[in-house]
């Protein structure tokens, strides 16, 4: 079975940070998913600073040399109403675009986001007769994702022990 797979960077690390406290290992993640099938696309999608720090660069290489293929977009500066500054890249046109232009190329989508904006691209490929899994978190998964994706959601909490980052 050939496998492709989308990793939402921002949704990712905010998981990890927020909810599981604990860190997933890239590597380690896509050593699980290949246990399905044959990845042929491993893609991960980050919004970067225009000059990013040396950590998060050093990351983002790291990350190539895992087998992952970077699709980056420049962090925009939003001014919120109480007059702090958020930064943000919203890539999930992205991640649908690449899913959707790839179709014919993978069996089975590998889908790392808990985001609830995936919930109708999650029913077409569906309807498409594509296999699909979803990789989050309780507290992190929207309703929709969790409703859409049915036995076909992965808690990482259950897989913790074959991906966290010792």
């Amino acid at each position: 079975m050939d496998i492709s797979v989308f990793v939402d960077g921002a949704n990712f690390f905010y998981m990890q940070k927020d909810q599981l406290r604990w860190w997933i290992d890239p590597k380690k993640l896509l050593g699980w998913i290949q246990k399905k099938g044959t990845i042929i696309d491993a893609f991960y999608y980050v919004g970067v600073d225009v000059a990013p720090e040396a950590r998060q660069d050093a990351y983002l290489k790291a990350l190539t040399y895992m087998g992952y293929t970077l699709i980056t977009k420049n962090l925009k500066t939003i001014l919120q109403p109480n007059g702090c500054e958020k930064k943000k890249a919203n890539l999930d046109i992205e991640i649908v675009l690449d899913m959707f232009n790839t179709i014919e190329l993978y069996d089975l989508a590998v889908l790392v986001s808990g985001d609830g904006d995936f919930e109708r691209p999650l029913q077409l490929l569906r309807a498409r007769g594509k296999r699909f899994l979803v990789l989050s978190t309780a507290g992190f998964v929207a309703k929709e994702i969790r409703e859409v994706s049915g036995m076909r959601y992965i808690d990482f909490q259950d897989i913790r022990s074959e991906v966290e980052k010792l």
